[in-house]
C-alpha cells in the first residue's frame, strides 16, 4: 500500500505508535525542512534532472502530508480537505476554463487569476494585496512580487530609463551612508530594491540573476586558485588577486 500513512500515525507503522522522532515534531518544528525541500526541488529543475526532480518532489510531498498528517490529529484538517481545497481554487480562480469568461491569451488568464485571488482573500485595495504577499519568501522575490503588484495598480514607471536613474541614485546615497551621512543598511535595500525594479523592465529574475552571479563567484574563484599555483591566497597582494582574477574572467570569455 503505497499511502501507508494512513494506517497508523505515521509513516514507521511497524513501530508500536510510529516512530518517536516523527511524534515529536510540530509545524514549527519541521517548518525549515518545507523550505530546504522546495529549494532542493527547485535545484533539480535548474540542472535539468529528472530523476533527481523525481526524488525531490516525493519529499516536498511528504513534508505535505507530515504537516496534515499533524493537523489531522489536533483535529484541524485531513490530508483530503487539503486536496478538495486547491481543486475548489483552481475552479475558482480560472472562470475562463470551468465558467464563461473569456480568456484570448495567457495575460488575460493571469489578469483573471489575479482578480479571483482577490475576490477569494477580501482584498479590497491594492494596499492589501501587497500586504498579503508572504514575507517568509526570499526578499529578492518578495521585492519582484510587490513591484508587480504596485504596477496592476498603476503605480509604476512607463520604462526602463526612470529606474536605472533611481539605481543611480541610490548607488549615491548608498555611498554617502558609507561616509557616514545616513543608514547602510537601509540605504543597501534600497538600492537592491531599485535594482530589481530595473531588472523586471529588463525582464530578468532578480532571484535566479544572483543565484547565477553567486555560480559565477564560485567558478572564478576556482579559477583564480587554480592560476595561483599553490600560492596561499592570503599571502598575496591585492594587485596580484585582482590580476588572477582578470585572467579567470578572460578564460571563461
Amino acid at each position: 500500500m503505497a499511502w501507508r500513512i494512513w494506517s497508523g500515525s505515521w509513516l514507521c507503522c511497524a513501530h508500536p505508535g510510529g516512530c518517536p522522532w516523527d511524534r515529536e515534531q510540530t509545524h514549527e518544528s519541521i517548518r525549515r525542512n518545507m523550505l530546504e525541500e522546495a529549494y532542493e526541488a527547485a535545484e533539480a529543475i535548474d540542472k535539468k534532472n529528472p530523476e533527481h526532480l523525481k526524488e525531490e518532489l516525493g519529499d516536498v510531498l511528504l513534508q505535505v502530508v507530515f504537516h496534515a498528517q499533524m493537523a489531522k490529529e489536533e483535529g484541524l484538517f485531513t490530508f483530503q480537505d487539503v486536496v478538495d481545497g486547491v481543486a475548489k481554487k483552481m475552479v475558482f480562480r480560472h472562470p475562463h476554463v470551468f465558467g464563461t469568461v473569456q480568456a484570448e491569451d495567457s495575460d488575460q488568464a493571469l489578469e483573471t487569476w489575479d482578480a479571483q485571488k482577490r475576490q477569494e482573500k477580501h482584498q479590497r485595495t491594492a494596499g492589501d494585496t501587497l500586504d498579503a504577499v508572504a514575507r517568509s519568501l526570499p526578499a529578492l522575490i518578495r521585492a519582484e512580487k510587490l513591484q508587480d503588484k504596485a504596477r496592476k495598480a498603476g503605480f509604476d514607471w512607463p520604462d526602463l530609463a526612470p529606474a536605472l536613474d533611481k539605481l543611480d541614485e541610490e548607488v549615491g546615497e548608498l555611498r554617502r551612508a558609507a561616509q557616514g551621512d545616513g543608514d547602510p543598511q537601509e540605504e543597501l535595500g534600497d538600492l537592491l530594491f531599485a535594482a530589481v525594479k530595473a531588472g523586471r523592465f529588463l525582464h530578468v529574475d532578480s532571484e535566479q540573476a544572483l543565484t547565477q552571479a553567486c555560480e559565477k563567484f564560485i567558478r572564478r574563484f576556482r579559477a583564480v586558485e587554480r592560476l595561483a599555483q599553490g600560492e596561499s591566497l592570503d599571502q598575496m597582494e591585492l594587485a596580484q588577486l585582482e590580476e588572477l582574477w582578470a585572467r579567470a574572467k578572460q578564460q571563461e570569455g
